[in-house]
């Protein structure tokens, strides 16, 4: 069972899986005789058919983990929903979710420090891979000619083309280094903040857990594709995995649609996010609609990205989304002020990759897809080395 807040997962006696809607058990009732696969896809399709519908579908990842041969049918379930929404919630009990609150903790206590101590930490030689990156620095791609013929109601709000971000952001290093290779600026080591001691452990401590979480799926994920369980895991080795909170100012940037991270894909394997303080993230599914996210407690969410789209030779497309004030923001925003807490918008999020020396190609039956053509081989680094420029961090 996974219960986060969202939509509920089960099995029914006869093991087949089964989603509990409210409003949609008896329809569940007449489809249970139909064939597992089909109501795999009918799972996502009732989810996301209705434009009403912005929670998302949570599975929990216990079943794999207890006994990957009997999680055949959350494997492809996972495989669906990446295919159809580029994202999915996760439940991991492996995640205990206080770190997730002591990390948020750990990263206000940073962007509060004054501006001379944090552009200590600042290393614009490295891309910005490493440390601190101030606001204004980072900058979306322009996608206007992707989005100028949407419904007004699936706009984006970032202006077009779009401007520099109003947001900090810190990167941090998860895992082990390769001994050798290629793109040494995009494997060096982390940058310790002089001013927090126990920095290093909460960044340590949270990064590694949501690593094991990203792994896990991008295993059910493979699974579920019908290729080897370790197609992903293996390029994923020595990867230049990037814990990355971005940081936001509600004090100095709280006018409604502000637009702290513009609309945008990002250019890694896949991102894992824990749950904000204050919501404001936006995400678009493969069908090109707008929805909010609401992250569950407890929860851990997961979006396809562009290394992922590469591998699979577009069945799974790099997921686009942004994150703005919306009116739940200013509510959360006058709570925090009520509470006296801190108005720093930090996002517990992870960027997990490819390794840089490794090559982006489509694997397994992918590569008979007829869109393979799109997505020559490349080295991962390279790919992110072009993709950092893009974004005005790398030359």
């Amino acid at each position: 069972l996974a219960d986060c807040g969202g939509q509920r997962f089960t099995r029914s006696g006869k093991g087949f899986p089964r989603i509990i809607q409210r409003e949609k058990m008896d329809l569940f009732t007449v489809l249970i005789s139909l064939s597992a696969g089909f109501i795999t896809s009918l799972m996502v399709y009732m989810l996301f058919s209705k434009k009403s519908e912005a929670d998302f579908p949570v599975v929990d990842l216990s079943r794999f983990l207890n006994d990957p041969k009997s999680a055949k049918e959350d494997c492809k379930a996972i495989a669906e929903m990446l295919h159809k929404t580029g994202l999915l919630i996760v439940r991991d009990p492996r995640v205990d979710y206080a770190e997730n609150d002591r990390f948020i903790d750990n990263m206000e206590q940073y962007y509060e420090l004054d501006l001379k101590e944090k552009m200590k930490d600042v290393r614009p030689q490295y891309h910005y891979q490493v440390g601190a990156t101030p606001e204004g620095i980072e900058k979306a791609r322009n996608h206007c000619s992707k989005v100028k013929n949407l419904p007004a109601s699936d706009q984006p709000v970032t202006v077009c083309p779009p401007g520099k971000d109003p947001k900090w952001r810190y990167f941090w290093r998860i895992g082990e280094r390769p001994k050798e290779t290629e793109f040494k600026q995009l494997n060096i080591s982390n940058v310790i903040p002089e001013k927090l001691p126990n920095f290093q452990k909460r960044m340590d401590r949270w990064g590694t857990l949501m690593m094991e979480t990203c792994r896990t799926v991008a295993s059910m994920a493979a699974l579920g594709f019908d290729l080897k369980e370790d197609t992903f895991t293996k390029l994923m080795e020595n990867g230049p995995h990037l814990l990355a909170p971005t940081g936001s100012d509600l004090s100095k940037y709280n006018k409604k649609n502000t637009a702290f991270a513009s609309y945008h894909y990002d250019l890694n394997f896949m991102t894992i996010h824990g749950r904000s303080r204050f919501p404001g993230l936006f995400v678009w599914t493969r069908d090109q609609k707008r929805r909010p996210v609401k992250m569950p407690k407890g929860c851990l969410l997961l979006q396809a990205g562009k290394q992922l789209e590469w591998l699979t030779a577009g069945h799974v497309l790099a997921g686009f989304h942004e994150v703005v004030v919306s009116d739940a923001t200013i509510s959360a925003i006058k709570r925090a002020k009520e509470e006296k807490r801190s108005l720093w918008r930090v996002s517990s999020t992870l960027f997990s990759h490819v390794a840089s020396d490794n090559h982006l190609t489509p694997v397994g039956h992918f590569k008979s897809s007829p869109n393979a053509s799109k997505y020559p081989k490349i080295t991962a680094g390279q790919q992110v080395s072009e993709e950092l420029a893009a974004i005005k961090l790398g030359k």
